[in-house]
């Protein structure tokens, strides 16, 4: 089964050679880390996971440079578990991908389905399927910039259509009992965006919230915060699931690369989306 690009052409180019130089400008305009990094050869486990954002790479791109840049300097595992809020309702409380491919401009990333198929069984809520992924473009996104600079490292796409403290739970401890089964190396993305459509001045009070609450690695506070503030962060799952199990691993805080707003680029501050990149790093 291959999945098939689902926002190619419009959140990122669809033509090969622009998407290529796309990402290139996501590493060194102005906005962005300000070169593109080579990846290391020799994976270090010391980086647990990362956290980027997911919207058009003119908006967040610059910003995810940020995450990815550490990640590819850090050298790439085996499998990436990657994260994803559930934007189009279908699907389950956890929805995992479990085989085949998945299809960019860049060609395919395989799915690690081992680890996928052990991972749903050590999980409470987890189920095989698709339909939460074939809309969903908060993995889609990331993933040319991760073949930008290799094609040896597989998938396991997890799409989190409950965000609570249960299924948070479940996710890094199913993901921890899993790794503990298999050989594969591994790293985990979370996708997501910060607050969406409000003005400057409030996105960035009620970003700087959750930013704390993550970099303090207080994954119970962060979804407490979510819920009290009435904040927007479509992602606030993926990124407390990377808490728990990077601070199970030895890992006491989150650092905070960059943070931006769409409004940085588009110049309309009146109506912004809030994006961030962090790391999760021993």
């Amino acid at each position: 089964m291959i999945r098939q690009p689902a926002v190619s052409g419009a959140f990122y180019p669809d033509n090969p050679k622009i998407l290529e130089e796309s990402i290139e400008k996501s590493f060194t305009n102005e906005l962005a880390i300000g070169n593109i990094p080579k990846l290391n050869k020799s994976f270090n486990d010391n980086l647990t996971g990362i956290m980027v954002p997911h919207a058009g790479y003119i908006y967040s791109g610059p910003t995810a440079s940020y995450g990815f840049y550490h990640l590819v300097e850090n050298g790439f595992p085996d499998t990436f578990i990657i994260l994803c809020p559930n934007h189009t309702g279908l699907g389950y409380d956890i929805s995992v991908y479990d085989e085949g491919y998945w299809q960019t401009p860049l060609g395919n990333v395989e799915v690690d389905s081992d680890f996928a198929s052990k991972f749903i069984n050590y999980s409470d809520y987890a189920v095989s399927d698709v339909t939460a992924h074939l809309r969903e473009h908060s993995i889609e996104v990331l993933l040319p910039f991760l073949q930008y600079f290799s094609h040896d490292f597989k998938i396991v796409p997890i799409c989190i259509g409950t965000q609570n403290i249960n299924t948070s739970y479940d996710i890094a401890n199913a993901i921890k009992l899993t790794k503990e089964q298999c050989s594969s190396s591994i790293s985990l993305i979370s996708s997501t965006d910060l607050t969406h459509f409000c003005p400057q001045d409030v996105t960035l009070m009620k970003d700087e919230i959750v930013l704390n609450d993550i970099s303090e690695m207080n994954n119970e506070k962060l979804l407490s915060d979510v819920d009290k503030h009435n904040i927007t962060m479509c992602g606030y799952g993926t990124v407390a699931s990377n808490i728990i199990y990077s601070k199970d691993l030895g890992v006491e805080k989150c650092k905070i690369l960059k943070h931006s707003t769409s409004g940085d680029v588009s110049g309309d501050y009146s109506s912004v989306v809030g994006y961030a990149s962090g790391i999760f790093m021993k």
